[in-house]
């Protein structure tokens, strides 16, 4: 649907900052999503059902209201990034930011000293590893330390989880800030270009061959703190002077409690689409913004290589005995709130696009339903031969 300059209800893709790596972002083809919202958009709000990274927020929060949820408390983060962020007369600068963890940072009594910066052999390398991922039995004598014991050696090395435990604590200080999520967001990012991993923290890579060690040395030398500092820049040019007139909201719930309470308006359903949880690829990140210490899962006695929080969401949409009634109550929460509904699925999914239109016409049988498909490039994370599959992507519009 193209934009006419007297349409006030259209919605247009506005440019606004990325923020971290996730699979299955639809900002590539926001254009398309956005097409299939502008066929059944009211004026009145936008709940994004499935929020993930927030890209809904980013590309239209300037023009309409959006209720993000999503049971991740990181995506609550991302979204008031774009949507409820803004600067006042106490935001301080990234330079400041960064001299405040360099202060914490320096602080600190050093478990493990690691200079990548030095010529070493790759049987060297997995010695400073291991010495690294060992911290995980060691007890520490201040706060702020979940990162370095947890994940250092994997994902980070040591003197990375430093920093992130460092700007974590720095951004509490700022928690009842407006600005406390984009220092949050900022860290998100350092993190995800930082990380030796492929975007996801599923599992960390081990260095078994040359190149492979080569390849990780390059994410060890990175910074945290000027990765931060670059994003944060970008986002201060980015989010206003002062709040937004427009109401938006965050909630971390179950799509079915959220659709008890959402009032009406248009309903915008990204599930996941496949049997992979994305609290097994971004459990990192909701335990930063939580740092709640979580148990780590156990098997055979020792922590798992993922170190994955033991307590994670399991959608519905991603186990196959389930996906079915899932839609179902995904249909009738749509029904009961009176909205209208853009449903993203790929021909890649736990069930066919042509299954999805059943159950939409037996749920919805007063609804007009039609779909919408494009050609997409989905990007899996995956490091080198498996980074995009084609998939044809489609839209399940349902409107009265």
């Amino acid at each position: 649907m193209l934009c006419s300059p007297q349409d006030t209800l259209c919605l247009k893709h506005q440019e606004y900052p990325s923020l971290i790596k996730y699979m299955g972002s639809k900002s590539k083809i926001m254009t398309f999503v956005l097409n299939g919202i502008n066929e059944v958009y009211d004026g009145r709000p936008i709940c994004d059902l499935f929020a993930g990274s927030g890209s809904l927020a980013g590309a239209i929060g300037q023009q309409a209201s959006v209720f993000s949820n999503d049971i991740q408390a990181y995506s609550g983060i991302l979204a008031d990034t774009y949507n409820r962020t803004f600067k006042d007369s106490g935001t301080p600068s990234a330079k400041e930011l960064v001299s405040l963890a360099g202060a914490i940072v320096e602080s600190r009594p050093r478990k493990v000293r690691a200079d990548y910066s030095k010529p070493m052999t790759l049987t060297e390398f997995n010695m400073l590893e291991n010495e690294q991922q060992s911290l995980i039995d060691k007890k520490f004598s201040y706060y702020w330390h979940l990162f370095a014991k947890n994940y250092s050696g994997t994902w980070w090395s040591y003197e990375q989880c430093l920093w992130i435990d460092a700007l974590r604590e720095v951004a509490e200080g700022f928690k009842e800030r407006p600005i406390y999520p984009a220092i949050l967001s900022s860290l998100m990012f350092a993190m995800a270009y930082a990380s030796q991993g492929t975007g996801h923290y599923a599992q960390y890579r081990d260095a078994k061959t040359d190149s492979s060690f080569r390849d990780i040395l390059t994410y060890r030398r990175r910074s945290i703190s000027q990765y931060f500092q670059r994003k944060y820049d970008d986002v201060l040019s980015y989010v206003p002077d002062q709040p937004t007139q427009i109401v938006h909201k965050t909630t971390a719930l179950d799509f079915k409690e959220c659709l008890s309470n959402f009032e009406g308006g248009t309903v915008y359903a990204d599930p996941p689409y496949c049997f992979v949880h994305y609290s097994r690829f971004y459990h990192a990140l909701e335990t930063l913004v939580l740092y709640d210490f979580p148990k780590l899962q156990v098997q055979k006695g020792s922590v798992v290589k993922g170190r994955y929080r033991e307590e994670r969401h399991q959608s519905p949409f991603c186990i196959k005995s389930k996906v079915r009634g899932a839609f179902k109550d995904l249909f009738e929460g749509v029904e009961k709130s009176q909205s209208s509904l853009v449903l993203s699925y790929s021909n890649t999914g736990m069930i066919s696009l042509d299954e999805l239109l059943r159950i939409g016409r037996e749920t919805m049988s007063a609804r007009k339903i039609e779909v919408l498909t494009t050609d997409h490039q989905h990007m899996t994370m995956g490091r080198r031969e498996d980074r995009q599959r084609s998939v044809k992507e489609g839209l399940l519009l349902a409107y009265v």
